[in-house]
């Protein structure tokens, strides 16, 4: 049986030191998007000592990074024509109205990253489920001493990827789209509520 971990990485650094710190995550490798890699290796650490988000780190018994995911909270708009009315009475709750754009500012929790660890052995099961599972039950913890009550994230316009974060488990929508025009890259947004 294997154990995992859910690691604040600011609490690791003040356990085993910056450096050390750095060692620990240069193991980690995600072919697959580099961009998640890239911000482990070279932003996280910065970020959180910023206060501008906080990565959690998923570890083995072995101290190995199997995964991890970034959460800070971010402003966001949402325009009020891409929801049901439905989601119009849930977002009022935490939301303004912006009349000249006819969309609604929101203060939300943001999960700014979620990779998994491409060299874990393959006979270890940590899903991405599992993995989005930990990030809200930190967020619902979050919101229970401070308020809020949705989340957002960006994901490429990626079939697979849509698929996985608007599953009945995960439960978020789409509510818009941002290019990046300096990556030629279409990103959808997507909101779930607490």
């Amino acid at each position: 049986m294997n154990n995992f971990y859910t690691v604040n990485i600011l609490d690791l650094i003040e356990t085993v030191g910056e450096e050390e710190t750095k060692v620990i995550l240069s193991d980690f490798k995600c072919s697959i998007n580099s961009e998640i890699e890239e911000f482990l290796h070279k932003s996280a650490i910065e970020f959180a000592k910023r206060k501008m988000s906080i990565t959690y780190l998923v570890i083995d018994n072995i101290g190995q990074v199997i995964a991890y995911f970034t959460l800070t909270h971010k402003p966001a708009l949402v325009p009020s024509r891409l929801l049901s009315n439905n989601s119009k009475k849930k977002i009022e709750r935490h939301a303004r109205m912006d009349e000249e754009t006819k969309s609604y500012i929101v203060s939300a929790f943001l999960i700014a990253q979620l990779g998994k660890n491409e060299q874990y052995p393959e006979k270890i099961r940590y899903s991405g489920m599992d993995l989005m599972d930990q990030a809200i039950n930190i967020l619902k913890c979050v919101q229970r001493k401070v308020g809020g009550g949705i989340v957002f994230l960006e994901c490429e316009d990626n079939e697979k990827l849509l698929k996985f974060y608007q599953s009945e488990h995960n439960n978020f929508g789409i509510y818009g789209e941002r290019i990046a025009e300096s990556e030629h890259t279409r990103y959808k947004q997507l909101l779930r509520f607490f």
